[in-house]
């Protein structure tokens, strides 16, 4: 795919709608479809309360008008539903995509009020099923065209919310092969990953990192619990790495520093936080983590991890067994079973290390043709022209 195949969308203005520019799955999806839209002729708004992407959005191209999101109070949701429908009329926007369920709301009363094209992306699994929770995630399936991120999404959405299939494009997330490409990667930057991380120079142990934020349904817990099943033998071959953002939830990580104690695995799992080089942190690691406890509706970090030729092992549900196939690029284990996760960490760490990198490998080769960054920005953009070039 290349940006002469993308339609022209000179005069057009689409305005993105997401709670925060955090470093999420959505989060940078928004801002990959700010650099399409710029590339393709058009003008690419985020309304957004911002965050660390902030400075990608604006190297896209994309211009970021913040506003209070990501409240769910009814009040603010519709004082936000004013200012964007004042952007609609100020800015002259041709479309608005909404990714999150409490601005979209407020967009899409303001899109049927301005007679404004309206797309959403369902992004994940909306949890909850009684009819006020039902009724609040349905906007998600409110679109004129709604964006699935993966069969099985796309399957979900039409079970819960009956939207008819010619309704729902299936877009699988994309993986930016110029960012995440292993030869790319300097040695200096993944030393400095490790250096971060205090792992020594001359520590030989197998590095198996879990990428996510800190939150419970991301499986870090069972991880840890995972590891805490390997007798001590296999323990000292492994360092486990949890790398990701608690956002606020110390209470998990006290948790979570808890079952490190109680497992005695000190020294053996890291609590690292925030890792902003993500391609150099999947360099250092020899597998790839991702034992969600709910099922992802993608799973970027399997995507991301293959791109970077790691073996992953992830949890079999949801959209990860879209990503991994079983054996090949990884493996999957049983859905919130600690004993499934330790089989399969005891499973790879005995790999010959040939082995390892011939799955890396053979993951790396699947994700370049199923999942790139330019697929889902072509996509996306042919979505956008089905409603504006009629």
């Amino acid at each position: 795919m290349n940006e002469s195949a993308w339609p022209d969308l000179s005069g057009q203005t689409v305005l993105q709608v997401i709670p925060d520019l955090s470093a999420g799955g959505a989060e940078r999806t928004t801002v990959e479809m700010a650099e399409a839209i710029t590339a393709a002729g058009g003008r690419a708004l985020v309304v957004s309360a911002g965050g660390r992407l902030e400075d990608a959005l604006a190297e896209a191209g994309g211009e970021l008008i913040h506003m209070n999101a990501a409240s769910k109070n009814p009040l603010t949701i519709r004082k936000n539903t004013r200012l964007i429908e004042a952007i609609v009329a100020d800015e002259k926007v041709s479309l608005i995509h909404a990714r999150s369920r409490a601005p979209a709301w407020s967009a899409y009363v303001a899109a049927k009020r301005t007679e404004t094209p309206f797309v959403t992306t369902y992004h994940g699994a909306y949890s909850g099923r009684s009819g006020l929770k039902k009724r609040y995630n349905s906007v998600m399936a409110r679109g004129d065209l709604v964006i699935a991120n993966s069969k099985w999404t796309a399957a979900h959405v039409m079970e819960m919310h009956e939207t008819p299939p010619e309704k729902i494009v299936t877009i699988p997330r994309g993986v930016d092969f110029a960012a995440f490409d292993p030869e790319k990667v300097s040695d200096e930057r993944v030393q400095a990953i490790k250096l971060d991380w205090h792992i020594q120079a001359g520590d030989d142990r197998l590095v198996f990192v879990l990428p996510g934020r800190l939150t419970s349904w991301k499986g870090q817990s069972l991880a840890v619990d995972a590891m805490g099943a390997l007798d001590g033998a296999e323990r000292e071959r492994i360092h486990l790495v949890l790398a990701g953002d608690d956002q606020g939830r110390k209470n998990y990580v006290t948790e979570l520093e808890d079952k490190i104690i109680h497992h005695k695995l000190g020294g053996t799992v890291s609590i690292v936080g925030h890792t902003s080089d993500m391609p150099a942190a999947y360099m250092a690691a020899d597998v790839v983590v991702a034992p969600s406890t709910r099922p992802e509706a993608f799973g970027r970090v399997a995507a991301e991890a293959s791109a970077m030729a790691k073996p992953v092992i992830v949890a079999d549900h949801g959209g990860q067994r879209e990503t991994v196939i079983e054996g090949e690029t990884g493996t999957r284990a049983e859905p919130g079973s600690v004993s499934a996760l330790t089989a399969c960490i005891r499973t790879l760490s005995n790999l010959r290390p040939e082995a390892r990198n011939a799955m890396g490998r053979a993951g790396q080769a699947y994700v370049r043709e199923h999942f790139s960054k330019k697929q889902l920005q072509t996509a996306t953009l042919n979505v956008y022209a089905r409603l504006l070039l009629k």
